[in-house]
């Protein structure tokens, strides 16, 4: 599945993957449930009817395909010993019958192990879109929860989109941490370096705003958050409170020295901001060139990081003297 999210979307692999999709009932966005259960579980009649109606529901959560397991091969298995007739498309009640209906079925089909303990039903899904991943683990809980018992368990995950959801929830309970670790230690240094709440808010605050605004360009540009693109954004915030640090700097000790500021910020932008423009500029050129890549991932990169050293320069040129003006209201320009 990277490979799609890697990929532009005239990639031969993706157009593969769309003709695979459009035409047949089933996809190359699948993933296993795994269902646990005593050694030769398969041969009783109420294991394979729960899986049955495990998959039932399955089939029937928006988002999902289609699916197989053990339980609907048998049935189609046992209508061909019965002439074909869809009336016997059933799961045998009569033991010896369930046996044979899964005699002939190899557990290189990945939907039985050796001893019929593990019977995985897999889901094929339309898509690998966060929430439509989300819809069907949460539709897998509870019917894993109501169907489930000591002898039954229903576990997520496997396939390469079970690989994703669980991807995908190690990344939401790491996104919160991970920024209160980069936020804490930027205000830490801040208040350590500035010895001012004051100066540490004009600092963090435009880093905030620009962080939001990142996550939403991610939105719009479809860019989904994972453990590829988590980092860039912790990246932007620790290049982007540089230049805030380079421009108050100098207003800080402006500031302390009875200026007012306006003054300050004259004389931050003469001391500091050719820096702070030529450094931002000069890394935006950089990562600008990513558009030209042949990886879809690494054009979004360009284009995330491009985003975010340009308006954290900005929000350092213009945010941040606005802010000051605001909590020095003593010091303001004299008319």
């Amino acid at each position: 599945m990277q490979e799609r999210l890697a990929l532009h979307e005239t990639s031969r692999y993706n157009q593969d993957t769309f003709l695979i999709t459009n035409r047949y009932a089933i996809s190359v966005d699948y993933m296993s449930v795994i269902i646990e259960s005593v050694p030769d579980a398969c041969t009783y009649y109420e294991t394979m009817d729960t899986i049955d109606r495990f998959q039932w529901r399955m089939e029937n959560v928006p988002g999902v395909q289609s699916a197989v397991s053990l339980a609907s091969i048998s049935k189609l298995v046992n209508a061909g010993y019965n002439e074909g007739n869809p009336n016997w498309r059933v799961i045998p009640r009569n033991k010896q019958t369930l046996v044979q209906s899964i005699a002939r079925i190899p557990s290189s089909s990945g939907l039985l192990n050796r001893d019929c303990s593990v019977m995985p039903v897999i889901l094929f899904l339309q898509d690998h879109k966060a929430d439509t991943i989300e819809r069907v683990v949460n539709e897998i809980k509870i019917a894993g929860k109501e169907l489930g018992s000591d002898q039954l368990q229903f576990k997520l995950a496997s396939g390469p989109v079970g690989v994703m959801a669980a991807t995908n929830e190690a990344v939401a309970d790491a996104q919160l941490p991970m920024m209160l670790y980069v936020y804490g230690a930027v205000i830490v240094l801040c208040l350590l370096s500035f010895r001012s709440i004051r100066a540490t808010i004009v600092v963090v605050l435009p880093l905030y705003v620009v962080s939001t605004l990142a996550q939403w360009l991610m939105t719009v540009l479809d860019i989904g958050l994972t453990v590829s693109t988590l980092p860039v954004i912790a990246l932007g915030v620790g290049i982007g409170v540089d230049y805030g640090i380079y421009i108050l700097s100098t207003m800080s000790s402006e500031l302390k020295n009875g200026a007012n500021v306006h003054d300050a910020y004259l004389a931050a932008l003469k001391e500091r901001g050719s820096a702070v423009l030529i450094t931002g500029v000069t890394l935006a050129i950089g990562v600008s060139t990513w558009f030209f890549s042949d990886l879809k991932f690494q054009v979004d990169m360009g284009i995330l990081l491009t985003f975010m050293f340009l308006v954290n320069m900005l929000a350092a040129i213009i945010v941040l003297p606005a802010l000051a003006a605001f909590l020095w209201p003593n010091k303001k320009a004299k008319v």
